[in-house]
């Protein structure tokens, strides 16, 4: 299951706001923005939108504050410097990786399709239309986001091993991170993250406002380096969930 969809079921049950940058940056697209011609490009020759980019982005973003509980950041950080910006500047409860053999991560990113219309996501796999090629909630036309095709699939999997591999250990060390794996049915990865979290099955939201999301018993930096050291089949996702 993939970042986007737990991501929501998360923020959905928790009070959380679900910041997506990829949904942000599939925005200014959709919208012809001077940011999103920007953007476009990339996506087209499949390349990841520059480090300063998106961090402008999510602190633009941030900046908003319109979250009461907290939030749960969607596909940030993916590098070293935005790993980097993000510690400096906010709080952290948890990383969660969400782990998938690369094989079935390249299945899945092929079977990716997004409204052109509305901008809903589908997978052919997981999450299909009531009627092929045609979006449920719009009627909108369903098409391949332009950054899924092969080879750009390959240059971010190749992105992903030189850049992204590299934080999830400086973030192991901070024992930050909660990994899960990725292969069973979205809710059975859901209720697994939150065993890892301490959450409760019943979502119950601290007086404080302030998420305490990591068990911290339920696993250790050791257990966390093995499960991303053991094997070079594996792609992961990141979710940053921020206290406030």
């Amino acid at each position: 299951s993939g970042k986007g969809t737990q991501a929501k079921m998360l923020a959905r049950d928790f009070d959380l706001v679900h910041i997506s940058v990829g949904d942000i940056f599939r925005w200014h697209v959709q919208n012809r923005t001077k940011l999103g011609t920007k953007v476009q490009r990339y996506m087209k020759e499949g390349r990841l939108v520059p480090d300063e980019m998106v961090s402008d982005v999510v602190k633009e973003r941030l900046d908003i504050h319109d979250w009461r509980h907290g939030f749960v950041l969607d596909g940030f950080p993916r590098n070293a410097l935005q790993a980097e910006f993000f510690l400096e500047n906010y709080d952290i409860d948890a990383v969660i990786a969400i782990e998938l053999p690369e094989e079935a991560a390249i299945a899945r990113m092929q079977s990716r399709r997004l409204c052109s219309k509305c901008g809903l996501d589908y997978n052919l796999i997981q999450l299909r239309p009531k009627v092929l090629d045609v979006c449920d909630n719009c009627g909108g036309r369903l098409v391949q986001r332009p950054d899924d095709t092969p080879e750009a699939i390959r240059r971010r999997l190749q992105d992903y091993r030189e850049k992204t591999q590299p934080i999830l250990d400086l973030l192991c060390e901070k024992e930050m991170i909660v990994a899960v794996d990725g292969t069973p049915p979205p809710d059975l990865v859901q209720a697994e993250m939150r065993r890892r979290l301490g959450l409760q099955a019943a979502p119950v939201l601290p007086a404080s406002n302030s998420l305490n999301l990591i068990n911290q018993d339920d696993f250790s930096c050791e257990e966390q380096a093995r499960l991303h050291r053991g094997s070079a089949d594996y792609a992961v996702d990141a979710l940053g969930i921020p206290r406030v």
